[in-house]
């Protein structure tokens, strides 16, 4: 499902859904496994695989009642051969960037997906290196992009390859989307569910923003803000990400700087979720305020490109 807001502000539903992969390859990283797959379904784990385990597996019941032994066994089959490739895709990278030791990270994601009322379909095919983007795929031409000069030689060979470039053509625009339905299908009563959160009020010290936190809900399509005399604000506010918890539900923050010369009786914190028509008003009340040991979810490394970012939290939630 994606969002629109309308001029109220509040959140329309557009039922569009989404198939994505992350496979992500690693060296000098310990206590991580040096290759993993993660399937997500609306952004929920559907499938997961590692180069420790070198299984397939299941991470929700209604993929594993609907998939027999053979799909996850053809899985773990194609993906013990992505991982090796994987694998010697981090030593061309570290040499096209004369790299020898440290941490390095392969990455790459593909997918589509679906709106369900219109039809339409957008695929996606991305690479990563450290972090930063390094190949992408322009489905429109047909064609491999590289941002990075290092990943020329690499794009120059991946164009001349005609074949590659319609089996992808293919996959993402036809194949990937009737997966989809597939498992869109498997999961509609648990894909298509609305959990509301539970909405705090944390702040560290008396100096530092006051966050609003809200965790528990879903589906990950919401909206938070803040309201000053029932008007929503933007000066001093700073938004953080969606973010997966452990359970399948999400949680997310919006920080206020509030002026020194105020006390927050005049604040709000309104979450809205998209399938929920009731806003969820959580007024500032200074006795009501929590310290945020709550937010516990600590990202792996900082890097720059958040669809690596996003890939290691499911990784360290799985």
């Amino acid at each position: 499902m994606k969002i629109q807001n309308s001029v109220c502000h509040k959140i329309r539903i557009l039922f569009t859904h989404s198939l994505k992969y992350f496979y992500t390859a690693s060296s000098g990283l310990k206590n991580f496994p040096e290759f993993v797959d993660v399937g997500l379904v609306d952004d929920q784990p559907v499938s997961y695989y590692d180069s420790v385990i070198r299984e397939k597996i299941p991470k929700q019941d209604w993929m594993a009642e609907n998939e027999g032994p053979e799909y996850w066994k053809r899985g773990t089959e194609r993906l013990i051969g992505t991982e090796q490739t994987y694998k010697a895709n981090i030593d061309i990278v570290k040499q096209r960037f004369n790299q020898t030791g440290g941490v390095h990270i392969v990455q790459f994601m593909c997918g589509c997906e679906w709106d369900d009322d219109t039809g339409k379909v957008t695929g996606f095919n991305q690479h990563g290196y450290d972090g930063e983007d390094w190949l992408s795929l322009d489905l429109k031409e047909n064609t491999w992009i590289a941002p990075k000069p290092q990943a020329l030689l690499t794009t120059n060979k991946w164009n001349s390859d005609r074949a590659n470039l319609e089996y992808w053509k293919n996959y993402l625009n036809q194949e990937c989307p009737e997966w989809l339905k597939k498992y869109v299908n498997y999961g509609r009563s648990s894909l298509m569910r609305t959990d509301l959160p539970s909405v705090s009020i944390l702040q560290k010290s008396s100096s530092s923003p006051i966050s609003c936190f809200a965790t528990g809900f879903y589906p990950n399509r919401a909206e938070m803000f803040w309201r000053k005399d029932g008007a929503e604000i933007h000066d001093g506010v700073e938004k953080g990400e969606i973010l997966p918890n452990n359970d399948g539900t999400f949680q997310m923050s919006v920080d206020l700087k509030l002026p020194s010369s105020e006390d927050g009786t005049k604040y709000e914190c309104v979450f809205q979720l998209s399938g929920d028509n009731n806003d969820k008003v959580t007024p500032f009340e200074k006795s009501k305020i929590r310290t945020n040991e709550g937010k516990t979810l600590v990202l792996l490394m900082d890097f720059k490109n958040s669809m690596l970012k996003r890939l290691l939290i499911y990784i360290k939630l799985l």
